[in-house]
């Protein structure tokens, strides 16, 4: 289980939370992917999980714009 992000986390640790949960987000995208079909339910999962996605990278990218 993952570590939780607080408000006094440096930005190199949120940094890593986001690009760890990216890669995590993007590898069960992966596992659905290789599924023949998907179900309803997991139709709905693959989207909020894109949605997530996109959110982390555009907080890896804030970060690392920030401690450029």
């Amino acid at each position: 289980m993952m570590k939780r992000v607080t408000e006094t986390d440096s930005d190199a640790e949120r940094l890593n939370h986001a690009e760890m949960r990216h890669r995590e987000l993007d590898e069960r995208l992966a596992e659905l992917g290789r599924h023949a079909y998907l179900t309803p339910s997991e139709q709905l999962e693959v989207a909020e999980l894109k949605k997530q996605k996109l959110k982390a990278k555009d907080e890896i990218h804030a970060l690392r714009r920030g401690t450029s």
